[in-house]
């Protein structure tokens, strides 16, 4: 009778772990409230991740998200906060903290999209773009990793682009700040190796959101043509990635971009 209690109980443990693999931990997503963030939210949270739902102007739109992650049977908390302030983002990870304990995962997801020739672009726009997508990332990244640390456990998840691999025309400094993205994920990952901690991107290729939405029917009609899959990605196609990153038995991946793109850059 011990024997069989024994296997039912390894063998439940087993099956907890395959269907709900971040059971227990907690994740900050930053740019939640919508889009990929929302997804990548819900994601976390199906797999058993308590979940703060970062949001910097629409609480509305942010407590619907978390709402639909509390479907999962986890807990789940917005918090606003600018992630490119350092003060608001020293009082999410404070608030996290208390609420749920340190964080073990970080989706640095919020960022901003800009278009236009690099000759009509003001100084003013360069900067809002490179706070935005570059040290916000950073600020999150800098105020988690004492937690992590203590920990000698985290993942860190940063969003990138294919225009951060491969540039793109008429997206210039957003291209820039991505690839910056990209350094900054691959020279971290070198210096928390042996921390326990990994380090991680995800450059998303065209991905049916709000920020296709300057694009007529036309043009993603043209988009979806020219990528070899034949559609255009969705939300969830990011966040799957981006929860494999986030699982405790991808230790071994670090340092690495990964690129759901439909086959548009290889």
């Amino acid at each position: 009778m011990e024997r069989k209690w024994t296997f039912l109980t390894s063998h439940l443990t087993s099956l907890n772990a395959s269907t709900r693999p971040l059971n227990g931990q907690t994740a900050i997503v930053t740019g939640a409230s919508r889009g990929i963030g929302a997804a990548i939210a819900v994601g976390l949270a199906r797999a058993g991740a308590h979940v703060v739902v970062n949001y910097r102007q629409n609480a509305e739109m942010a407590e619907s998200v978390a709402a639909i992650c509390r479907r999962h049977d986890v807990r789940v908390l917005t918090v606003q906060a600018d992630v490119s302030n350092a003060a608001d983002v020293s009082r999410l990870v404070e608030t996290t903290s208390a609420h749920f304990g340190a964080p073990s995962i970080l989706v640095n997801n919020a960022g901003v999209a800009h278009t236009g020739l690099l000759l009509d672009m003001t100084e003013e726009e360069w900067d809002s773009i490179m706070t935005a997508n570059l040290k916000a990332p950073f600020l999150c990244t800098k105020a988690v990793l004492p937690h992590m640390i203590a920990r000698q456990y985290g993942r860190i998840i940063n969003l990138s682009s294919i225009w951060g691999l491969a540039g793109g025309s008429c997206e210039v400094a957003y291209s820039a700040s991505k690839g910056g993205v990209i350094a900054l994920t691959k020279a971290l990952a070198k210096e928390m190796g042996l921390s326990g901690i990994t380090v991680n991107a995800v450059a998303p290729g065209a991905i049916q959101t709000d920020m296709l939405g300057h694009l007529s029917d036309e043009d993603l009609a043209m988009l979806a043509e020219e990528t070899p899959v034949g559609r255009l990605g969705t939300a969830e196609d990011v966040a799957n990635a981006v929860q494999f990153l986030a699982l405790p038995s991808s230790s071994f991946v670090t340092g690495q971009v990964l690129s759901p793109n439909g086959g548009y850059i290889t």
